[in-house]
């Protein structure tokens, strides 16, 4: 595929994700600045790239997206090596983020899931624990996504099963939750 396929591809996605889910992407960026704004804070995980991309995001928000500001609430969960490979050792693989949940998070928080296959165990095991501690779910998934739709009050899908074309909508989109997030509570 050469860069004008993919710059296409990549057009045709981000067109039919925000004709078909705009008011989805709306009511996460409405429930991050809601949180945010009454002090909770927001726990985001993946595994893999999906992992990089949940770190990225935090840092956008503790430091900054696009000008100087207050620090923001945000936490990675994939990013404590010891935590992680102590329960993967421990408990299981599957409870990495569970347990991170169960300790960290608190009602009116929320958990932002990223898994391109929508299918990784333990980030469904956190949105199910995350669901029984009354945090607000946020799910990004790839098209064929749709286990993550149980555990989420709001699921962005993208159109695609390809990892790396979803991976980089996913950064597309976290960047604009963030771009948002400031905007709306430092305008």
């Amino acid at each position: 595929m050469n860069h004008r396929e993919i710059a296409r591809e990549w057009g045709g996605l981000l067109e039919t994700l925000f004709q078909a889910q705009a008011g989805v992407l709306e009511a996460a960026v409405a429930a991050c600045v809601g949180a945010l704004s009454s002090g909770r804070k927001i726990l985001a995980f993946g595994n893999g790239g999906s992992a990089a991309e949940a770190q990225h995001f935090t840092a956008e928000l503790v430091n900054r997206f696009g000008r100087p500001r207050p620090a923001l609430r945000a936490v990675t969960l994939s990013a404590d090596t010891s935590v992680l490979t102590s329960i993967g050792n421990d408990v299981s693989f599957e409870a990495v983020f569970s347990r991170q949940i169960e300790a960290l998070g608190d009602a009116g928080d929320v958990a932002l899931a990223l898994s391109t296959s929508g299918k990784s165990p333990n980030v469904l095991a956190a949105l199910n624990a995350a669901r029984e501690k009354r945090l607000v779910t946020i799910g990004l998934t790839g098209r064929d996504g749709a286990a993550m739709a149980l555990y989420c009050d709001h699921l962005l899908s993208v159109a695609s099963a390809a990892t790396p074309r979803v991976q980089e909508i996913h950064l597309f989109l976290l960047h604009h939750l963030a771009d948002e997030i400031e905007r709306r509570i430092f305008p």
